[in-house]
């Protein structure tokens, strides 16, 4: 790469209006990631485990100076009906927003949707009481 190429890539926001293209190694699973099959031409994270790294201040803009391991600690559905996947950084724990690539791993996003209702901030066996206290009549069959 020459070295106005090379500048040019490294400009502020160049991400954000251009393609990344390159291939990286996931440091959280090991495996290969590609930009092939991502269905946009910006791959931020790894479509097996869905791990990203803190690179990005504003998307796209590069001038983070973290570089921590971004969890995927949760989905959401936009307005338009897609998905996202919020992740928090390890070292300094920002949460950023990223759409879910089309050949990110169902089962893993599956898995961080469900989590919240697998993992209830109170115990299943009190729910009947909790209903009861809410004005209901405690009674789940109906």
């Amino acid at each position: 790469m020459n070295r106005e190429n090379k500048r040019k890539m490294y400009e502020k926001g160049y991400y954000k209006t251009h393609p990344c293209a390159e291939s990286f190694t996931c440091r959280v699973c090991g495996r290969p990631v590609v930009s092939v099959g991502a269905g946009s031409g910006h791959r931020n994270h790894c479509p097996n485990c869905l791990s990203s790294l803190h690179l990005d201040d504003e998307p796209g803009d590069r001038t983070a100076d973290c570089g921590g391991v971004m969890d995927p600690v949760a989905v959401w559905v936009r307005k338009n009906r897609e998905w996202a996947v919020i992740h928090r950084c390890r070292r300094c724990g920002t949460l950023h927003s990223n759409r879910v690539a089309a050949d990110d791993n169902p089962m893993k996003l599956m898995s961080i949707a469900m989590k919240p209702l697998c993992e209830p901030p109170f115990p299943l066996e009190r729910i009947e009481e909790m209903t009861a206290l809410m004005g209901g009549n405690g009674c789940l069959n109906g």
